[in-house]
C-alpha cells in the first residue's frame, strides 16, 4: 500500500503546472517593435556594412579635419626655375626713315624712294616735285628737294644713351659709321666712334649704333646696353643659351630661339620663381599630394566630405519638412485641399531641375555671390525642388491611416486637428520617411557633386568631393595625377553605397514581408 501511495504522489508532482514570476529569468522575453526593427536591421550584413562605411566617412570628415595640421584653404609653395618670354630681337634689314626737323616724309614718299632704290635711280618725282637721292654711305641715303634735306633712310639704328639724339647728330654719326670713319663733327662739337660703335662726346657716351632691335615683352622693362651687346654677340655666334649678370648681381640664364618664318629671335629668361606647389606627389608632408592650387589633398578631402555630408543632410531635412507638412494636410483634409496641393506637386514635377539650377548658378556667377552665401542658396534650391516625392509618400500613407479606428477615437475625444495630424498620423509614417530620407541622402550627395563638378555648386575656397574632381576636365591631369581625383571618387562611392545599404536594411527591417 505504501508503494502505491508513493507512485500517486510522483504522478501528481509530475502533472503539477510550473508557474514563473515576472522577475524570473526563465520567463519568455517579448521584444518591443523598436527592438525587433533593430534586431532585424543588424541581422542584415549589408546594412551593417553600410553603417560601418558611413561611420568611417563621418569620422574621416568631421574628426579628421580637426586633427589635420593644415587648413582646407592653406596653400603651399616651392621655388621653381621657369623660362618666361623676355624680349624679341629683330635684325634690321629694311630701311627706316627719319624726317629732318620741320620736314615731312610720309609713306607715299617712302614707297617712291624704295622704288627708286630698287631701280638704282638717283631721283624720283611725286606731284610735280623732283626728289634727289644721295648715297651717303653703305645702306645709308639722304633724300632732298631743291637743295633742302627732307629725310634720311638707314638700316643701322642709332640708340640713345640718356637724352634723345637730334637729327643732325644722327645723320653725321650714321654717315661716319657707314663710311668707316672714327671721328666726325656735328653742331660745332667733335665726336668719335670706338670699336663698339659708341658715339663719344669726349668721355661721354651719347649713344651707339647697331642693326639689332631688342623689344621687351613687358611694358616698363628697360634693357641695358650691356645686355644688348651680350645678346648680339650670342646671336652672331649662333649660341642658343647665355648667362647674364644684371646690375644687382643677380644671375639669369637666357635661351635664344630663331624663328625662320618671321626671321626674328625670341629671348626667354630663366629665374627662380616662387610658385604654388602644384600636383606634388604623395609623400611624408602630403600623404595624398597637392592639387593645382598647392593645397593638401588629404585635408581637402576631409573638409570636402564635411561639406558634402552637411549639404546632403540639410537638403533632405528641407525636403522632409516641406513634404511632411503639405503631405499631411493633403492626406488628412482631402477634397479641394488635396487637389490643390497635388496640382502644385505636378507643377514641380514638370520643372526641369538641372537646367534651372544651371541658370541660377550662372546668375550667381554673374552677381559674384560669395562662396559661403552661394552654398546656402544651393541647399535651399535643392531642398525646394526635392519635396514633391516626400509629399506624395506622406499623403498616400495618411489617406490609408485616417480611416483607422484610432483616428475615429481621436475625433471622438475632441483632439484638435493639428494634434491629430502631427501627433497621431505623422509618427505612423516615420518608418517609411526614414527609409526614403536615407535613400535620398545618397542621391543628394551625387547631385551636389555633379553640380560642383560642372562649376555651379560649391566654390573655391570651400572644398567638396565634387569640385575636387573638377580637375579631371584636363585629360593630362586625369592620366598623370591619379591622387587628385581617384580618392575623392572613392569617398563618394563609399558614402553613397553606405547610405543605400543602410536604406535597404531599414526598409527590410521595418517591413520584413518585403523580402518574401
Amino acid at each position: 500500500m505504501d508503494d502505491k501511495r508513493d507512485e500517486v504522489n510522483v504522478k501528481d508532482e509530475a502533472n503539477e503546472e510550473v508557474s514563473y514570476s515576472l522577475n524570473d529569468d526563465r520567463r519568455v522575453k517579448v521584444l518591443s517593435p523598436g527592438a525587433l526593427v533593430v534586431k532585424r536591421f543588424f541581422r542584415n550584413r549589408l546594412a551593417v556594412l553600410g553603417m560601418i562605411m558611413l561611420l568611417v566617412m563621418f569620422v574621416f570628415s568631421f574628426i579628421g579635419g580637426l586633427i589635420s595640421p593644415y587648413g582646407q584653404d592653406q596653400q603651399f609653395y616651392r621655388y621653381e626655375s621657369q623660362m618666361k618670354e623676355f624680349a624679341g630681337v629683330v635684325r634690321n634689314d629694311d630701311f627706316r626713315y627719319t624726317a629732318a626737323d620741320g620736314q615731312k616724309f610720309d609713306s607715299v614718299l617712302q614707297a617712291k624712294f624704295q622704288l627708286a632704290y630698287q631701280k638704282k635711280e638717283n631721283t624720283f618725282e611725286y606731284k610735280d616735285v623732283t626728289y634727289e637721292v644721295t648715297e651717303e654711305g653703305t645702306d645709308f641715303y639722304s633724300i632732298s628737294s631743291e637743295g633742302t634735306m627732307l629725310a634720311i633712310a638707314f638700316k643701322d639704328i642709332v640708340n640713345a644713351e640718356g637724352e634723345e639724339i637730334p637729327f643732325d647728330l644722327k645723320f653725321s654719326a650714321l654717315k661716319a659709321c657707314t663710311n668707316g670713319e672714327t671721328s666726325f663733327e656735328s653742331g660745332g662739337a667733335s665726336y668719335t666712334l670706338d670699336e663698339d660703335s659708341n658715339i663719344l662726346e669726349g668721355d661721354t657716351v651719347r649713344g651707339y649704333i647697331s642693326r639689332f632691335v631688342v623689344s621687351p615683352v613687358e611694358n616698363g622693362v628697360e634693357i641695358s646696353r650691356t645686355f644688348k651687346e651680350e645678346l648680339e654677340a650670342s646671336i652672331n655666334a649662333e649660341e642658343e643659351e647665355f648667362v647674364f649678370v644684371d646690375e644687382d648681381g643677380t644671375e639669369y640664364s637666357y635661351e635664344v630661339t630663331y624663328d625662320p618664318t618671321t626671321m626674328n629671335w625670341s629671348v626667354r629668361q630663366g629665374k627662380e620663381t616662387y610658385v604654388y606647389d602644384s600636383y606634388a606627389k604623395p609623400g611624408k608632408a602630403h600623404w595624398l599630394g597637392t592639387d593645382t592650387n598647392g593645397m593638401d589633398m588629404l585635408t581637402r578631402l576631409m573638409y570636402g566630405g564635411r561639406v558634402s555630408l552637411i549639404i546632403g543632410f540639410i537638403v533632405v531635412f528641407i525636403e522632409t519638412l516641406i513634404g511632411v507638412i503639405l503631405g499631411g494636410l493633403a492626406g488628412y483634409f482631402g477634397k479641394w485641399v488635396d487637389n490643390l496641393i497635388m496640382r502644385i506637386v505636378d507643377i514641380f514635377y514638370c520643372i526641369p531641375s538641372l537646367p534651372l539650377i544651371i541658370i541660377l548658378g550662372s546668375a550667381m556667377d554673374a552677381m559674384k555671390v560669395e562662396p559661403q552665401t552661394r552654398m546656402f542658396y544651393l541647399m535651399m534650391i535643392l531642398g525646394f525642388l526635392g519635396w514633391p516625392a516626400i509629399t506624395r509618400l506622406v499623403r498616400g500613407q495618411i489617406l490609408s491611416l485616417r480611416e483607422q479606428e484610432f483616428m475615429t477615437a481621436t475625433e471622438a475625444c475632441g483632439i484638435r486637428v493639428s494634434r491629430r495630424i502631427f501627433k497621431h498620423l505623422i509618427p505612423n509614417v516615420i518608418p517609411q520617411l526614414i527609409v526614403t530620407c536615407t535613400m535620398s541622402l545618397g542621391s543628394t550627395i551625387i547631385m551636389e557633386a555633379t553640380l560642383s563638378f560642372l562649376g555651379i555648386g560649391v566654390k573655391f575656397p570651400f572644398a567638396s568631393w565634387g569640385n575636387i574632381i573638377t580637375d579631371v576636365n584636363d585629360a593630362y591631369v586625369m592620366t598623370h595625377y591619379w591622387f587628385v581625383w581617384i580618392p575623392a571618387g572613392i569617398c563618394l562611392l563609399i558614402a553613397v553605397l553606405g547610405f543605400n545599404f543602410v536604406g535597404d536594411g531599414l526598409r527590410d527591417a521595418f517591413d520584413p514581408k518585403m523580402k518574401r
